[in-house]
């Protein structure tokens, strides 16, 4: 699959001394769904806004779909659509008229079908003729994401574009990128909320300081960080394991009331020995349940290790 985004060397440093963005190398395929995740001051948006073309880099190089972004500005710029966190809209201008304006500024030919589309899609169609000020903060935010797609971008940033809104907006917005992406569109997005990272993203990056600190399939993360683990809470304490059952990767926790098993490939199918084992022992257990690690998990793990 070709890069559609190539980041090399990229650097962003302020007069104040302030270094934003470390030295970064980053591809990003044509056609995935890419999360950028990091805590606030991470250099996440500092990026996206190197790429768009709103910050000047330090250092470094970005092309966007073939195109240099200082060298071919307007070609790159024209291939990429973007949603920043801030509600930056013509306040007094009609929600059709500033996606019709949208359009036309990057060169694209009139189409209204397309527009009413988008509309669509966004649930906008009775909102087409009202004043972008008489919105609630939802529905400019669906104004937003039509205004960062009026120009049919192949590239679509989203930073933190689902913050503070509703949970119908959370759903519309991304039954929208599923289908921008069976469309071809790659989309780069930072989120808050993880758990929807882990819903839709291909690959993840893990910013820290300035500091791309991973990159990799969401997949092989999951398996590469990710455990699952069977609880078996006691009906007594135990002051400490057994020798008999030394064999087992078993912890002893919450003063003994709860024992805990690591499950892997060799573990999983020996769990009723192990409780047949525990009944022997007179060890009685009255609950248990099994927890898999997420990837909020695997990222609070990434973020402190590299503190």
């Amino acid at each position: 699959m070709p890069a559609i985004i190539e980041i090399e060397g990229l650097s962003k440093s302020y007069a104040s001394g302030v270094a934003a963005l470390k030295p970064i190398d980053l591809s990003i395929q044509a056609g995935e769904i890419f999360a950028l995740l990091g805590p606030n001051g991470a250099g996440k948006t500092t990026l996206i806004n190197i790429v768009c073309g709103i910050v000047t880099p330090t250092t470094g190089r970005v092309r966007a779909a073939g195109h240099d972004i200082i060298g071919e500005y307007r070609a790159a710029r024209s291939r990429i659509g973007l949603v920043p966190q801030e509600l930056t809209t013509e306040a007094y201008e009609s929600v059709w008229a500033t996606l019709a304006f949208s359009r036309g500024l990057f060169g694209c030919a009139p189409d209204p079908a397309y527009l009413e589309r988008l509309l669509k899609d966004l649930s906008l169609t009775d909102k087409r003729n009202s004043r972008i000020m008489t919105l609630s903060g939802g529905m400019k935010r669906r104004v937003m994401i039509a205004k960062a797609l009026a120009h049919e971008p192949q590239i679509l940033f989203l930073d933190e574009p689902t913050a503070g809104v509703d949970v119908e907006l959370r759903r519309d917005m991304w039954n929208l990128v599923r289908g921008l992406r069976e469309r071809g569109v790659t989309i780069i997005l930072t989120t808050h909320y993880i758990e929807e990272a882990e819903e839709m993203a291909d690959r993840v990056g893990v910013m820290n300081k300035g500091h791309l600190i991973l990159v990799e399939d969401k997949d092989v993360l999951m398996r590469r960080f990710g455990r699952k683990e069977l609880m078996l809470h006691l009906e007594q304490p135990l002051e400490r394991l057994p020798p008999e059952l030394a064999g087992w990767n078993l912890t002893l926790r919450d003063q003994g009331h709860e024992l805990a098993l690591a499950i892997d490939g060799a573990s999983g199918p020996r769990i009723p020995a192990l409780l047949e084992q525990l009944s022997d022992l007179s060890i009685g257990i009255k609950d248990l349940q099994t927890h898999q690690t997420s990837l909020e998990d695997i990222f609070v793990q990434l973020v402190s290790d590299r503190g």
